[in-house]
């Protein structure tokens, strides 16, 4: 795997990150989801996988989230009003800094183009952080054939309002608490590991002013990857 298409993978990583907590169920979450990310069956090398996070961060404030990711080569941020349904990427790179607007219109577009998927609830359950989570089994016919991802998520955390924008996800009533990213090279495992409630200031949500603003077509020339 060459680095701008390392580099790339990284930048889709935001896509399928867990929204706002209870903004749907009338007691409006506030606070962190911190979240382990593993790489279960990897082919990676090991300088490699060093170019990958191993955590991430959730804040939630209302109808607003935003997911942070950090690595050695920089950092991703996903703000998303889940009321407007609208989205703000913020790309650190080695220093460069990039911010990409997504419409509501720009996310559909993009959500409709995920392959089609059955979603089989099970008997199943979990604990985890401290909440009790439902199973479901997502079968994802892509292009590449059909492939199954094991899921986990928590109704008592908000419903599935706040996956709107998560593409093979959409249909799960409930927070994400465990779930995969899977791509043609490697499967990123999110599994959350605390909950925790405290406040969160607005200017979290806010574009810095030390960052570029950006096309999508813009970033992907700069950075010379393909989808």
């Amino acid at each position: 795997m060459n680095l701008s298409r390392i580099r790339f993978i990284f930048l889709l990583i935001p896509t399928i990150l867990p929204g706002p907590v209870n903004v749907y169920a009338g007691q409006p979450f506030e606070g962190v989801i911190t979240f382990k990310i593993t790489y279960p069956g990897n082919k990676l090398t090991k300088s490699q996988l060093t170019l990958f996070p191993k955590a991430l961060t959730v804040m939630i404030k209302g109808v607003r989230s935003r997911s942070d990711i950090l690595t050695g080569g920089g950092s991703r941020v996903e703000i998303t009003d889940h009321q407007d349904k609208t989205k703000i990427k913020l790309l650190n790179m080695m220093d460069q800094k990039y911010a990409i607007k997504y419409s509501a219109e720009d996310i559909a577009k993009e959500t409709a183009k995920e392959p089609p998927v059955n979603v089989e609830l099970t008997n199943e359950t979990k604990n985890i952080a401290g909440y009790p989570c439902k199973n479901a089994v997502i079968t994802v016919n892509d292009k590449n054939g059909k492939y199954t991802i094991n899921v986990y998520y928590t109704p008592e955390l908000g419903g599935k309002q706040a996956n709107f924008d998560k593409g093979i996800y959409k249909d799960i009533d409930g927070v994400l608490m465990e779930f995969s990213m899977k791509t043609a090279e490697m499967t990123m495992r999110f599994t959350a590991n605390s909950v925790e409630k405290k406040a969160v200031s607005l200017k979290e949500f806010e574009i810095p002013p030390d960052y570029s603003i950006l096309s999508k077509d813009e970033l992907k020339s700069k950075i010379g990857g393909k989808e």
